[in-house]
């Protein structure tokens, strides 16, 4: 069977029309078919990378959440508690006259309690007047205020010799949080 010039020039034509329209309409086609194929892979390969240091990272949050947690429960320690602020002063005064007690200091008087809120922690302020007969007993109620827990912290101290007796004034703080006082007003109402 033989193709005639003009049925060969209809097959030439139809080829390039097939073949124009090849490469107008199915290798753009094809082109971004692959461009997405390669965005997804890139996309899939930022993904493990970036749930490879969140696995890499895990050991340190861990130790980091750890450390937080340690630091809080042991500022816990250190702060005092109770259901209302008179309760929490009360709490501060009796710990630092028992010290006082415990060191052979006698205690002449003590000023009502100061208070400062800021940033949910509560500050109270407790100045006490005492004298005793050795300084060394002073020493050892600065050591246990120190090492005391609920933690007390002197912001003020003085202390004058007359004769054989040595009179003092101390001012210490103690740290609450202030939730106390949402309780407070809570139950005012």
């Amino acid at each position: 069977m033989q193709i005639s010039k003009r049925e060969r020039d209809i097959l030439i034509t139809a080829g390039v029309v097939a073949l124009a329209f090849v490469s107008t309409s199915v290798f753009p086609a094809v082109k971004r078919i692959y461009q997405e194929r390669q965005a997804s892979i890139e996309s899939v390969q930022l993904d493990i990378e970036r749930e490879q240091r969140l696995i890499t990272n895990t050991a340190s949050w861990r130790e980091r959440r750890v450390e937080v947690e340690t630091k809080r429960a042991e500022i816990e320690t250190q702060a005092f508690s109770g259901s209302t602020i008179p309760i929490v002063e009360a709490n501060i005064q009796r710990a630092m006259t028992q010290y006082a007690r415990d060191t052979n200091i006698t205690v002449n008087s003590t000023r009502l309690a100061e208070r400062l809120e800021s940033n949910g922690w509560l500050l109270i302020s407790q100045e006490m007047s005492f004298n005793t007969d050795n300084a060394a007993n002073t020493v050892e109620f600065l050591r246990r205020l120190e090492a005391s827990i609920p933690r007390l912290r002197v912001t003020d101290f003085n202390l004058t010799r007359s004769r054989n007796l040595y009179n003092g004034s101390i001012t210490v703080v103690g740290f609450a949080r202030s939730e106390i006082q949402v309780a407070n007003a809570a139950s005012s109402r």
